[in-house]
């Protein structure tokens, strides 16, 4: 209780505040206290959602524990992503349609499914512009190729926005059958990413595309609506393809390139020392998950191995390449300014 104003006030005790000064001065006190940080709601942590349609075991999820962790060291624990693997949040066409309405914060999508965003990012998509996985390491490091892939979408996507560009490896066949050459891919049913780029690839080598979400292809081989998929080493594991699909054929002619979106609305909300924050953290996944990527491929071939799974190691690629390397120019050209651009960087990379 307070004390009657008669009574003396000691050491302890609360003073009544009844004049306006007073109030103000214990306002002002109490607004500097929480501006900083001694207030509950200045600590208090804010969430946000991630989604993306593969396994956490994935280079996506790679990808999103790099973006996760570092976010959360630089904001000193106030800005705390939620994952939301394995297509909880939607397969990759929908949640690029909900990050760009603002429904969900951050993305990982591959560059080929974004095309259905930008049509442009099939450029990424053009087969045998990675040469190596070495040179898909070097030419994602490339701070050069990051802006122009990063400025595409900038100048031809609204509500969302690329943060940087990460892989899962390099794209490879798998079926019943085993491709040593061109010749085997000829009247074969492939399932492939719904891009300008795969329309025209594929039919080129001989093969009949079909498309369908990602979902949907365990089922498929199993039921032979299509003879073959293709995928990174560690997506067919991880989502155990290779128990329809038992045999892989490491034809490497396609990067499986992925970026980090982040919508608008949730960008918007940020202030400016939290946007250096949240940007901070994608670089580190820039920085760092290809190379992470490219090693959980090489272990996933390993314990592939020791299963069972066969690998065609010795593909010729050269038929591929020789029909593919003239169609190169002609996408990137059907595509667009920036299509152009990014492919000649690709190139110029040693």
């Amino acid at each position: 209780m307070i004390a009657p104003t008669n009574d003396k006030i000691t050491v302890g005790e609360a003073m009544p505040c009844r004049s306006i000064r007073c109030l103000l001065v214990a306002a002002a006190a109490a607004a500097a206290l929480i501006a900083a940080g001694g207030g509950a709601s200045a600590q208090e942590a804010r969430h946000f959602r991630m989604g993306y349609d593969q396994p956490r075991t994935t280079g996506y999820g790679v990808a999103a524990d790099i973006f996760a962790n570092k976010l959360k060291e630089l904001s000193k624990g106030t800005l705390i992503i939620d994952q939301f693997p394995g297509a909880q949040l939607g397969q990759e066409p929908q949640m690029l349609q909900l990050v760009t309405r603002g429904d969900i914060d951050f993305i990982i999508s591959s560059t080929a499914n974004a095309a259905t965003l930008s049509p442009e990012s099939g450029v990424m998509s053009i087969h045998f512009i990675f040469r190596s996985e070495d040179h898909l390491k070097k030419a994602l490091a490339d701070p050069e190729l990051v802006a122009a892939v990063r400025k595409m979408f900038d100048d031809t996507v609204t509500g969302a926005h690329v943060l940087t560009v990460a892989t899962l490896g390099l794209r490879d066949l798998y079926g019943k059958r085993e491709i040593h050459k061109l010749d085997d891919i000829k009247g074969v049913k492939v399932r492939v990413q719904a891009t300008p780029t795969e329309h025209t690839m594929f039919p080129a080598y001989g093969a009949q595309i079909v498309h369908m979400p990602f979902g949907d292809v365990y089922t498929a081989l199993q039921t032979g609506v299509v003879d073959m998929a293709e995928n990174g080493i560690n997506v067919y594991l991880s989502n155990k393809h290779y128990e329809v699909a038992p045999i892989m054929s490491l034809t490497e002619h396609e990067a499986n390139n992925s970026i980090v979106w982040v919508s608008d609305r949730a960008w918007s909300s940020f202030g400016d020392e939290q946007k250096k924050w949240v940007q901070a953290a994608a670089d580190e996944v820039g920085r760092t998950q290809p190379g992470k990527a490219i090693e959980l491929e090489h272990e996933s071939l390993t314990k592939l191995e020791k299963i069972g799974v066969k690998f065609v190691k010795g593909v010729d690629k050269a038929g591929f390449i020789k029909i593919a390397e003239p169609i190169q120019d002609q996408i990137a050209k059907q595509l667009g300014p920036h299509a152009v651009e990014i492919l000649g960087i690709i190139r110029s990379i040693q």
